[in-house]
């Protein structure tokens, strides 16, 4: 034995060399996971409705069980006296603009004279216990005058004005082409699209804390901050800078994800008791306050050739916007613009209404008016495919838009437009397997293991629907993000008003950050409106603006950082590049790392992102009114029992344009997320309001789809080509599964049935096929 060997055996046996660790993927183009995913999947994460402070009160709001009704008096006198109640408030207690909305200020913060639809604010109170609050709330006698309401769009045209404004919100003609073109084949339908709720996913709740100064400050899961901190300022008669809005966890949002009405009463409450004051919403509340889908009315016809191309589309679209305009006439622009969808139509005569009823309030959904038209064309040209004997993929290739081309409105599609790419993706790809090609155990009758269904009953259908969407505001709206980022001590900060609810801005800021300076480690700064504005969270909004105000921030602290190591090489800072931390020169000269150059500086800039202008539609709907477009494709298969009607979506396969992909695992998950919201306004989700009065305002009665629910959804394709005016390239990429797969869905059930299927969510009689 050696007296090296004794002296190792001596001092034991020799510890293994640690291992080495792989870095961390980080920058653009990788699926860097979301810095709050722990605490969210722990339960720690705090949202607004885990919330308190000292010496809190408790609020509850009182709403019309009326959709349309004079309000003859308010008696707060019982309420006022109960045992623990501190205020009570009504329209008499508003002390600056009794009006407000988010499109428009047609809405009373209490309704005063009268209720236009059933859920309507009239009173909150504030108190020392929940309980309390909502039976003092529930103590406030109202006495009504019940009218009768108007719950048929249609029938808004004739009937008394229910809004000073009167029933009509906007009118959009669109004119394109020659009135008098015709083609050999003409198809004509009449098509229903239902009301879908929001349905967030977290309570809708906040804090509002009075301020010394006499201001106060409000804890809510706003989606437009600075939008909401406007409203509540005018309503309260105080300035901007004296209401103060801190964006709390938000839990998930596919529209507005608070309502303004819910907002304003809690900061009323809070400036006269000078007590902070929390008001969690029920479901019902939500259901009854919040905006939903506009229910839409379409008639449509077109012509085609005898090949299958579409000579001209004529269609009537009638946009259900309930009690209030909100942003119904932003819809109606979406609505009126795609009408014709992502089709070369040299023709298009297109007549747009939004309208007032005592229906509930509609509003920003995901996809807004597009998803609506998008429905009522593709099942036009399921039937020109029919008529014509012709494959119904092959009668859209023959139709799509390319880039180059001219929309209805006379914009020129100046982005990227992969439509045809897209569809051939979706057509092409393998079908999944026929029932009788698998083990029985395996295989599910539509309306799940063992439905009352028989298997000799099913019948198998493929259809196909192609969406398109705008990006950012339209018509002129001033789409601008401001962004800071600063670095110190080797951590770099990014402060931007842009909410994340869900879309991943904070992993994208990060990711920015980390890709232009070579930061590990980035932090984001919560969202108040102490910082510049950054908009409201949807369209695409904050991928584009906001990450491209952070970018060019990001990229002026680059500068910053390079130019001392530039001026003593005698090197522009252009010859010098950032990866995987280090500093390196074109020639090799120059090898540093990011740490070493930094060297206890501070460096932070500032900047922001507009993009190019647009116009609105003029009187005959021609304009430039977006600033860019986002398409995909889907091909649904799904088993329809035709006996009892019932529907079961077996795969849905999506192609989508994207521009680029920013954080693939991110990118993936909104696709799916998106094509699971437009099953469910398929085929289950139904706000139903006989006569203007919402039936079970609950999870319950509104049946959202859940995991069982969700289909195969393959994604087969996904066409990185950049959009060069968008920052990054990107395209949004939630809206447009949720457009095109409904459409996919009805046309997959009118191909396994026969049926027209004319009318979303489909009801089970419609895919019923009955016997000769």
């Amino acid at each position: 034995m050696s007296n090296d060997t004794a002296t190792a055996e001596a001092a034991g046996p020799a510890e293994a060399a640690p291992p080495v660790a792989e870095p961390i993927p980080h920058g653009l183009g990788v699926s860097l996971p979301p810095a709050d995913a722990r605490a969210k999947t722990e339960g720690t994460f705090p949202y607004a409705a885990d919330l308190w402070a000292e010496g809190l009160l408790w609020a509850a709001v009182l709403r019309s069980p009326h959709p349309h009704a004079r309000i003859v008096s308010i008696d707060t006198t019982h309420a006022r006296e109960m045992p623990g109640v501190r205020a009570v408030v009504t329209h008499e207690d508003v002390p600056g603009a009794v009006l407000h909305g988010r499109g428009r200020a047609d809405r009373p913060v209490f309704a005063s004279e009268v209720v236009r639809h059933h859920g309507e604010p009239l009173a909150a109170v504030a108190a020392d216990h929940p309980d309390t609050a909502r039976m003092a709330a529930a103590a406030v006698i109202v006495e009504y005058e019940v009218l009768d309401p108007v719950i048929d769009p249609e029938q808004a045209f004739e009937a008394e004005p229910l809004h000073p404004d009167g029933n009509l919100i906007r009118h959009i003609p669109l004119h394109h082409g020659d009135p008098d073109a015709a083609g050999e084949t003409v198809v004509e339908g009449l098509y229903r699209i239902g009301r879908q709720d929001p349905a967030p996913i977290g309570a809708e709740a906040g804090l509002a804390v009075p301020r010394p100064d006499g201001g106060v400050e409000l804890y809510l899961a706003s989606t437009d901050p600075h939008g909401d901190r406007d409203a509540a300022a005018e309503c309260y008669g105080l300035t901007p800078e004296q209401v103060k809005i801190v964006v709390t966890g938000v839990p998930g949002a596919t529209a507005d994800r608070e309502d303004q009405g819910f907002q304003l009463p809690l900061g009323l409450l809070a400036l006269k008791t000078g007590c902070p004051v929390k008001l969690t919403a029920t479901r019902e509340e939500s259901f009854l306050g919040h905006a939903h889908r506009h229910p839409t009315l379409l008639r449509y016809r077109h012509h085609a050739d005898a090949e299958g191309r579409v000579v001209k589309v004529e269609a009537q679209i009638l946009l259900d916007a309930g009690a209030y305009a909100d942003t119904s006439s932003d819809a109606l622009a979406a609505a009126v613009a795609f009408a014709c969808g992502p089709y070369v139509v040299p023709n298009a005569f297109i007549e747009g209404w939004a309208v007032r009823t005592n229906n509930p309030p509609s509003g920003h959904v995901r996809g807004e008016g597009a998803m609506q038209v998008c429905a009522a064309y593709e099942a036009q040209m399921d039937k020109i495919a029919k008529k014509l004997g012709l494959d119904p993929a092959e009668v859209r290739l023959r139709n799509v838009l390319a880039t180059g081309d001219v929309l209805p409105t006379g914009q020129s599609v100046t982005c990227p437009a992969p439509v045809a790419e897209l569809l051939q993706a979706v057509r092409d790809f393998p079908l999944p397997a026929l029932p009788k090609d698998t083990p029985e155990d395996e295989w599910l009758l539509p309306g799940g293991p063992e439905g009352a269904g028989e298997p000799g009953a099913v019948r198998r259908g493929v259809g196909y629907g192609i969406g398109m969407v705008h990006m950012l505001g339209a018509e002129g709206a001033d789409e601008v993000s401001t962004a800071t980022v600063k670095v110190q001590d080797g951590v770099a900060t990014v402060l931007c008003a842009a909410v994340e609810t869900g879309q991943g801005f904070t992993t994208l800021a990060r990711q920015i950050v980390q890709d232009t300076l070579g930061v590990d480690e980035v932090q984001v700064a919560p969202v108040d409106t102490d910082q510049p504005p950054a908009g409201a969270g949807c369209r695409g909004r904050h991928t584009w603006v906001s990450g491209g105000a952070v970018e060019r921030a990001a990229k002026m602290v680059r500068t910053q950082l390079l130019q001392p190591l530039a001026h003593q090489f005698g090197m522009s800072t252009e010859l010098l590049q950032i990866a995987d931390g280090k500093i390196t020169s074109y020639d090799g000269v120059l090898s540093t790392t990011v740490a070493e150059a930094l060297d206890g500086k501070e460096l932070w800039a500032t900047a922001q992102c507009r993009p190019h202008p647009t116009e609105p539609l003029d009187e005959t709907g021609q304009g430039d009114a977006f600033v860019g477009m986002a398409f995909c494709a889907i091909r649904a298969v799904v088993d329809v029992d035709i006996e009892i009607g019932s529907v079961r979506v077996v795969e849905l396969a999506v192609a989508q344009d994207v521009g680029r992909v920013l954080n693939p695992a991110q990118l993936t998950a909104r696709i799916e997320a998106g094509v699971t919201q437009g099953v469910g306004i398929a085929l289950t989700e139904n706000l139903r309001t006989p006569r203007g009065l919402i039936r079970h305002p609950d999870l319950t009665g509104y049946a959202l789809p859940t995991a069982l629910d969700a289909p195969d959804i393959r994604i087969v394709k996904l066409v990185e080509e950049r959009d060069v005016v968008a920052p990054f390239g990107a395209k949004a990429v939630s809206a447009a599964p949720v457009v095109a797969s409904p459409a996919a869905v009805a046309s997959a059930v009118r191909a396994a049935t026969g049926r027209p299927v004319n009318r979303l969510p489909i009801r089970p009689q419609a895919a019923v096929v009955t016997a000769n």
